[in-house]
């Protein structure tokens, strides 16, 4: 109950801020403790922007959270930071103590505080920003990035060069979320609050935004747009669309193979399934 009604308090002392934020002093101390405390307990994992509500499968966003972001870089100055030869200009640090969370880091990679990172996480060189949450053994792969606030859950693979989205303003919209147990193949763009389903599987290349039409091979279904259901293996397709200037092609996402709840794909699987319909992972 004490910490329920911090949280309370806290959320309310940032919704004041928000609302006041052209006029508010953001150099006084107090003020700037609140928003560097909640900000932490995202860091911490303590709070996190989104999660999907196991009752209705609905992402659910907490829209002061990312508020709370957002009055950082008011908080905040630029500083330099020296690291060895590198150097950084920006306003927020890095998050630091990956041995203690049980993060393995490889060189090239980083983390901006304000993101949460479970234990079993991997990051190859890669980027994770502000409010993200990546969960427990899930692998961030060569030059992979995680957006401001996007949700991956555990056990995900998202493959070199993968693209997830970031989204902060406005403070309400809905941002990326992977679900447990998904891969995400390499170079594929998952952007402005798309959403892939549990243990489903994304073939090289595939973008997918709220946007792009997901559909069902065997039947010719559109499923939704921008969401992949559970269980799935989609890859990158066209459809032919005829307009007054002539016929074009544009992009959808093919679903391929449905996978029995809980069956859990092996690579080998994987790419059978992928070299048949001839994509690449």
């Amino acid at each position: 109950m004490g910490l329920s009604m911090d949280i309370e308090a806290l959320e309310k002392a940032i919704r004041g801020l928000w609302e006041a934020r052209e006029t508010t002093d953001f150099s006084d101390k107090e003020i700037r403790d609140v928003v560097v405390r909640t900000v932490g307990l995202l860091d911490s994992g303590r709070l996190r922007v989104a999660e999907v509500d196991p009752d209705s499968g609905d992402v659910v966003v907490h829209d002061w959270l990312k508020q709370a972001i957002l009055l950082t870089f008011r908080v905040f100055a630029m500083e330099s930071y020296e690291v060895g030869p590198f150097e950084f200009v920006d306003r927020l640090p890095l998050k630091h103590g990956y041995e203690k969370m049980g993060v393995r880091a490889l060189p090239g990679s980083s983390a901006r505080w304000g993101s949460h990172l479970e234990s079993g996480v991997v990051l190859m060189p890669s980027y994770v920003n502000i409010g993200a949450w990546v969960g427990a053994g899930t692998m961030v792969d060569t030059w992979a990035t995680v957006g401001s606030c996007a949700q991956i859950g555990s056990d995900v693979h998202l493959a070199g060069g993968v693209g997830i989205g970031g989204v902060l303003e406005p403070p309400n919209a809905v941002p990326v979320v992977i679900e447990d147990g998904a891969f995400i193949g390499s170079r594929c763009m998952i952007i402005e609050g798309a959403r892939v389903g549990k243990n489903s599987v994304l073939g090289a290349g595939v973008i997918l935004s709220p946007s792009i039409p997901v559909i069902d091979a065997r039947t010719g279904e559109e499923l939704g747009r921008g969401r992949v259901p559970d269980h799935c293996v989609a890859v990158s397709a066209s459809r032919r669309r005829d307009y007054p200037g002539g016929e074009f092609f544009l992009p959808c996402v093919l679903v391929i193979k449905r996978l029995e709840p809980g069956e859990r794909h092996d690579k080998v699987a994987l790419n059978d399934i992928l070299r048949l319909h001839g994509v690449a992972t």
